[in-house]
């Protein structure tokens, strides 16, 4: 009888939706026949009621009753002793069995991250570290080997259908002021990793408490701003959300190609603290032939007189492997190692006669560890997304046993012994950290043969293995792949020709769905995953005239599903009925999206999703009207998106400006006078002709000069006051230099230097330059009115008096249709973006519908849903933020 037909109430499914892992061996967790817990004196029925049996090995000690914590001895696992009994978090060591739909992490450049603790090995990151852009599990350098793969699941591929999520939880570095929604007390921690928190709605609690937490999740606060995975179908075999979210590539390419470095010097740095005690020695330990080709060791420091199985037991902990160490033996490391059968309890005598002997000085420093060769053993076959009601059933396999042999025997098990083996296929997965690698083993593979491979590899890696029988389908394979950096403005046979030329794209699976001819993009639907990838890859090394192009993976969104969504990336969400979008950056930025937005608007089904602005520019005039304020300061990811979430829908003016000069540049080259053709500029906040314009364009040549320099607000401002202190002489002639007219009418221009048509109460970082005072001539200026309003000013001096807030602008016109006729070349700027503009014409006209912009609200954050719902920790809904501000690229 099994271990759980003794103990059935451990037959229940766990927190992380798996069933309880294997029976523990003799000697480690659980002992007969008292059954103990870590050598104290716990009943068993504490220990089954406690579900204890799932979470770390404690030393053996007689002076455990009278120290504080109690440490585990593979992972660093500390608590108090009093605590044991309500210990639910599972060891590394056993971590990965646990996992319920295995997820790659997409680890960011590695950095530093203070008060923050590896999840791997539980030890502070006091070096440079990972970070998952997604679900904020952060580790070690040398640990992210052992990480697991249970990074939070953002899209469906194209098997599972959930209506209802459980939560996701995140162990530990919470913030220390963090508090369990269960029992209200403290969770967080800054000297161990403690308590868990939900990745999706952001709730926190105690390792003892979250499981009483109910376990579906609602999503929080925020449910109207996150996706749920059920909406987002994304067709992957070897794409992830790292090809989604455009993490940098290269430094998760250059990550994977420096693992031997990784492994070999910091992580055995890390791992052991070499003593200079003689009687210990240190070891270098390889897993398997992997290890030993990429030189990825651990280090292990054991008595110079130690047994054989001790050494056995500290290489298999140094691999967080808790298996049973007889079954596992040492290989002298040499060059014939890959290829010899040299284990150390076969040398020169029988194995028998070896069970006592010893390390001595004179063995060699370096050791393969190999897994002992069976005649039979128990797998365990999970039913991928058979609606079976179980996790995974086990089954024995001997030398004879195949695919198909697995297959007929597991059906069966799962009820489905009445369909036909030619409808199912067995699929190796490989859970690694960055990437979910899966393949399908053909019928006729010996069983145990392909476990001996794996293990001869690296025996980590067969913690990491699992066996899914698959139902074989016929689902269509239709990976949408967005491919930018085309030349701009060509039909969508041109383009065609193009990636025919230089990708030598296959027009019977791939063809190209939309065309977005400003931007020089294109969609292209492919049918098949081997052609999807090839050209993936082979887009990142290809230029076109001199460009570069890219690549991005979209995922399909679900147009049938909640209609509440706010999300970004106009093409992906192209069929989503409601959504806002979160622009992060200045309002050079924010135009740059209403522009690409105006020009697809027809393609989407929501023609006029609401903008709101997260300001991380300079000025950022148009986020101070809006009330966004001043700019970014680090405020609480969550409390902006709240902000965004209960934001007031208003409406803006946009407005063209047609550029037609009628003389020639100034500095043509080779002394061709071509005059510049008509262009065509979108204008959301101001445009300014003359002194405002000039001191633009100096600012932007400075930029550009040391680009590296202006990375602050305050820098930038520090640089327009040096380059206005420069133009304080100019003389007040630009009235001679331009006429004007508004709407069809000559208007007499007073003695000015600059001339500025503003469509927004804000000018040069909130100064307000047509002014409070009432003025019977004009109406109270509004963005909505149709109206823009032209101030003139006159100099430099005049400039910073109205920036203090001492004076304002000269009023002179207010209208709808604007034409200016330039006598000379003049500095002109339009929102930021200066230039010299040759003699001619400039049209101003309102452009198009009015755009939809989102208003922080003056209220108070609505005190709706649970306090559960309410209470989030700040770091928990970084990654989120990270999500939503994506703009389309």
């Amino acid at each position: 009888m099994s271990f759980e037909q003794d103990h059935p109430e451990l037959a229940q499914e766990n927190p992380f939706g798996e069933m309880p892992f294997a029976t523990p061996t003799e000697n480690r967790v659980v002992q007969d026949p008292k059954l103990t817990f870590c050598n104290t004196t716990t009943p068993l029925s504490l220990v089954l009621s406690a579900n204890l049996l799932r979470v770390h090995l404690i030393p053996l000690s007689p002076s455990l009753m009278k120290i504080l914590n109690s440490t585990g001895t593979v992972c660093n696992f500390m608590s108090h002793e009093k605590c044991l009994k309500n210990v639910k978090i599972p060891c590394s060591c056993i971590a990965p069995s646990l996992v319920r739909v295995p997820v790659a992490h997409c680890f960011g450049p590695p950095g530093h991250y203070k008060r923050k603790f590896c999840t791997v090995c539980r030890k502070s990151l006091e070096s440079p570290a990972f970070r998952c852009e997604v679900c904020e599990l952060h580790v070690h350098t040398d640990c992210i080997l052992f990480a697991c793969s249970d990074c939070r699941q953002c899209h469906q591929d194209g098997h599972q259908d959930h209506d209802t999520y459980h939560h996701h939880w995140r162990e530990g570095n919470l913030s220390s002021s963090a508090r369990c929604e269960v029992c209200k007390k403290t969770c967080g921690s800054s000297e161990v990793l403690s308590g868990m928190r939900c990745e999706w709605c952001g709730i926190l609690a105690h390792a003892a408490c979250y499981i009483i937490v109910t376990p579906e999740c609602t999503f929080g606060r925020l449910r109207n701003m996150i996706l749920p995975p059920s909406c987002v179908q994304l067709f992957s075999r070897n794409f992830s959300k790292l090809h989604c979210f455009r993490i940098s590539e290269n430094l998760q390419t250059e990550s994977d190609e420096d693992d031997d470095v990784d492994g070999s010097t910091q992580g055995s740095a890390k791992d052991v603290q070499i003593s200079a005690d003689s009687s210990k020695q240190t070891l270098k330990i390889f897993d398997g032939n992997d290890a030993v080709k990429r030189n990825q060791f651990r280090l292990i420091s054991v008595p110079r007189i130690a047994k054989n199985e001790e050494v056995v037991e500290a290489a298999l902990r140094a691999y967080y492997i808790n298996d049973d160490q007889q079954e596992y033996e040492l290989q002298t490391f040499t060059q014939q190692a890959l290829l010899s059968d040299d284990v150390i309890n076969r040398n020169d005598a029988a194995e028998d006669s070896n069970l006592g002997s010893v390390f001595r000085e004179s063995v060699p420093e370096a050791w393969i560890i190999r897994a002992k060769p069976k005649d039979e053993e128990v797998i365990r076959i999970y039913p991928a997304w058979l609606k079976v009601g179980m996790a995974y059933v086990s089954l024995r396999v001997n030398k004879g046993s195949t695919t198909q042999t697995v297959i007929k025997e597991v059906l069966p098990l799962l009820g489905r012994q009445m369909d036909c083996l030619q409808n199912f296929k067995l699929v190796e997965v490989l859970m690694g950290s960055k990437q979910v690698q899966r393949m399908v083993l053909d019928n006729q593979e010996l069983i145990l043969n392909r476990l001996k491979d794996i293990r001869k590899t690296s025996i980590r890696q067969m913690n990491q293995t699992r066996f899914y029988i698959v139902e074989n389908s016929k689902s269509i394979v239709r990976v949408n792949l967005f491919v930018g950096g085309l030349p701009p403005q060509l039909s969508p046979e041109e383009y065609t020709n193009i990636l025919k030329d230089e990708l030598a794209i296959k027009t019977n699976v791939v063809s190209v769905t939309h065309v977005y001819q400003a931007q020089g993009a294109v969609v292209l639907e492919i049918s098949c995953f081997s052609e999807a990838e090839r050209i993936y890859m082979l887009v990142k090394d290809t230029t076109v005239n001199d460009k570069p192009l890219n690549a991005v993976v979209i995922p399909e969104v679900m147009d049938e599903k909640p209609q509440k969504v706010r999300a970004t990336r106009f093409h992906t969400f192209s069929k989503v009925p409601s959504f806002r979008v979160l622009v992060c950056g200045g309002d050079g930025t924010v135009g740059w999206v209403l522009g690409a937005l105006e020009e697809i608007r027809h393609k989407l089904v929501c023609s006029e999703p609401s903008v709101a602005i997260l300001p991380l520019g300079t000025g950022n005039d148009l986020g101070r009207v809006l009330r966004w304020g001043a700019g970014y300061s680090g405020e609480d990811p969550y409390s902006i998106l709240v902000s965004v979430d209960e934001a007031d829908d208003v409406l803006m003016d946009r407005w063209t400006i047609l550029l037609d000069a009628e003389e020639p540049a100034e500095g043509a080259e080779n002394g061709v006078a071509e005059p510049e053709p008509p262009k065509i500029v979108q204008m959301n906040n101001y445009c300014g002709l003359g002194i405002d314009a000039e001191l633009s364009l100096d600012f932007h040549h400075a930029r550009e000069e040391e680009p590296g320099k202006f990375n602050s607000r305050f820098h930038n401002k520090g640089v327009y006051v040096k380059v206005g202190l420069q133009k304080i002489s100019h003389t007040r002639n630009l009235h001679k230099d331009i006429k004007l007219q508004v709407d069809q009418h000559e208007v007499e221009l007073p003695s000015i230097e600059g001339l500025i048509f503003i469509n927004i109460p804000s000018w040069g970082s909130g100064a307000d330059l047509w002014g409070s005072e009432s003025d019977n001539r004009f109406e109270k200026p509004r963005i909505d009115d149709g109206l823009l309003e032209v101030v003139g000013v006159t100099g430099v001096v005049h400039m910073g008096q109205v920036q203090g807030g001492f004076r304002s602008g000269i009023r002179i016109a207010q209208g709808s249709y604007f034409r200016v006729t330039l006598l000379k070349p003049i500095p002109v700027q339009v929102d930021g973006e200066p230039w010299i503009q040759a003699p001619g014409q400039i049209i101003i006209s309102a452009a198009g519908p009015k755009v939809h912009m989102l208003k922080k609200s003056k209220q108070k954050q609505k005190k709706t849903g649970s306090l559960k719902e309410m209470r989030v920790d700040k770091t928990g809904s970084h990654m989120l933020f990270e999500e939503m501000s994506a703009t389309l690229e």
